[in-house]
């Protein structure tokens, strides 16, 4: 037998990350993906054992600079991707700069330093992703997806796709049912 899932991965890493915190004791609100606010100070020993907790689910704690300001980055364009069509028609780089306080110069080149990839293909793999995400849980034209995902066009659309993945958005499509009822 076997079992297609669908999830969401917000939410699951939310209620796992609350999950741990809970088995520890600590006071505290997970604000948003990604960030959590502490009410008071914690003990090392019960941080140390927080983030061997957290590993064991491939989570980890960041803790310099560069590095919280390349996780914001990545939150706000994931959230920007999930968000409503309105919020995707933004400017990447005005969006990011409002969003984070910060220049995009400054966002770009902290980014690129950190990942060694740019802002804008770290944009491209992750819209690709949705848009499989898509094509495998929703009933949704390739015209709707590629509306909602704030392409150009379809065949931009699918261009961008086969460039990533080596195959159409139909292709896939295919495959995964086959897989699916194979």
């Amino acid at each position: 037998m076997e079992l297609y899932i669908k999830y969401n991965i917000d939410m699951m890493c939310k209620v796992l990350l609350q999950q741990q915190l809970d088995k520890y004791n600590i006071d505290c609100r997970v604000t948003e993906p990604g960030y959590v606010k502490f009410r008071e100070n914690i003990p090392m020993e019960t941080y140390h054992k927080l983030v061997k907790s957290l590993s064991e689910f491939g989570i980890e704690i960041v803790d310099n600079q560069k590095s919280i300001l390349v996780q914001k980055i990545k939150n706000a364009i994931i959230e920007m991707l999930y968000a409503d069509k309105g919020v995707q028609s933004l400017k990447i780089s005005t969006f990011l700069s409002e969003k984070l306080g910060e220049s995009y110069r400054t966002l770009s080149q902290v980014f690129s330093e950190v990942t060694f990839i740019s802002i804008e293909n770290f944009i491209i793999l992750h819209k690709i992703e949705r848009v499989k995400q898509l094509l495998l849980t929703e009933n949704l034209s390739l015209t709707e997806i590629s509306f909602m995902m704030n392409y150009s066009s379809v065949a931009y659309l699918s261009q961008q796709f086969k460039n990533i993945t080596g195959i159409t958005p139909t292709a896939f499509q295919k495959i995964m049912k086959q897989k699916r009822y194979a």
